[in-house]
């Protein structure tokens, strides 16, 4: 029976636990400049505290695999080497405290070039530093513009920004690539046909719907080394199905484990399994534990190793997750903002020796006095 302190071995990379750092885009990189996207002295500060909070892998938020890609003109992004360069300096900060460096490489697709959270959830028009969205078809979400209609051309090219990002995230020294493929961005668009109306080779039937998303994958894994994992993270449903009184047609579960079986076959290793985000109306039931039944029923239907996240606050809570074969890991995002050290803290409470850092170990472990 696994732990969430049992180590999780994916291709020939071994994972120390399964209390991993999720992706939280933070919006604080340079917007304009030659430092555009580029990671700063806080994220440095924020992924490496993680790592030394115990968590067995650290994701990077999601990454622009182009200037366009980003979801806010203060996220990061990885086209370029001055990037690159940077976020080498952070894999090797994550690395020295004992955990994996992973990098969630993104399009934000219809959902593009908005404004800080904080701020407001409007978009930023191009006289502001924004620019104009793409997507799939020219079906706006709710609130934002609608996007231009990619053509053939710009789809192909957009598979190749992701091989090039992948290619730079290897150099800059991380270890797991994560394909976004969920919460109503560009790659979730194509696969669902909430936002996807497209008739031609790249819309319409289930098989034409996932061609984008495969594409994708095969570029990155061609480029990524054959003893890397790569993750692939999905919206298992876009709670339209669930609601009988909603009678819009979206993704589903069953969709997910055919998804799951294609990903499988085309090398993605894990399935990082979220739900949502591709409607912003959609009644969701959020609750502890209510997205772990879709990453359970992909992983066993499927066969895939899985991930689950949302509200997983408690370590006895994720234990169980894990301990009954529910998912493969567990991705904490809020629970870790309020508290780096859950994973050393988690570990104590279920009887487990921390991995505290050796400049701390030797002080934490002393009788108080």
């Amino acid at each position: 029976m696994n732990s969430l302190f049992t180590p999780l071995k994916l291709r020939d990379l071994e994972i120390p636990n399964r209390v991993w750092m999720a992706p939280m885009c933070m919006y604080s990189a340079a917007s304009e400049g030659p430092e555009t996207g580029v990671p700063t002295d806080f994220h440095l500060t924020h992924l490496a505290s993680r790592a030394a909070g115990g968590a067995g892998l650290v994701m990077a938020e999601a990454t622009g695999v182009r200037p366009d890609g980003r979801i806010s003109p203060w996220d990061l992004g990885l086209w370029n080497e001055r990037q690159q360069e940077a976020f080498a300096l952070i894999t090797a900060a994550i690395r020295s405290h004992g955990a994996v460096p992973a990098i969630q490489l993104a399009h934000a697709g219809r959902k593009a070039s908005v404004d800080k959270p904080w701020l407001s959830d409007g978009y930023v028009p191009e006289a502001d530093g924004g620019w104009k969205a793409v997507a799939p078809s020219p079906e706006p979400y709710d609130g934002l513009p609608t996007p231009q209609e990619l053509s053939v051309d710009d789809i192909q090219q957009l598979v190749r920004d992701f091989a090039h990002s992948a290619m730079l995230a290897l150099k800059a020294g991380f270890q797991v690539v994560e394909i976004h493929g969920a919460h109503g961005y560009l790659i979730n668009s194509f696969l669902s046909p909430a936002a996807n109306n497209r008739t031609d080779a790249y819309g319409g039937t289930f098989e034409n719907r996932l061609r984008f998303p495969l594409e994708v994958v095969d570029a990155v894994r061609e480029v990524w080394p054959d003893d890397l994992p790569v993750f692939f993270r999905t919206s298992a449903t876009d709670w339209l199905t669930e609601n009988p009184e909603d009678g819009r047609e979206g993704w589903t579960s069953e969709d997910t484990v055919r998804l799951a079986k294609e990903l499988q076959a085309h090398g993605v290793d894990l399935l990082d399994v979220s739900t949502g985000g591709m409607v912003r109306d959609a009644k969701i039931p959020a609750g502890p534990n209510y997205q772990v039944p879709f990453a359970a029923q992909a992983r066993d239907q499927a066969g895939i190793p899985t991930s689950t996240v949302g509200l997983i606050t408690e370590p006895h809570q994720a234990q169980e997750i894990i301990s009954t074969g529910q998912a493969d890991a567990v991705f904490l995002g809020r629970e870790l903002l309020r508290n780096p050290y859950w994973p050393q803290h988690a570990a104590q409470t279920l009887g487990t020796e921390p991995r505290w850092p050796d400049q701390y170990d030797y002080v934490v472990k002393r009788r108080r006095r």
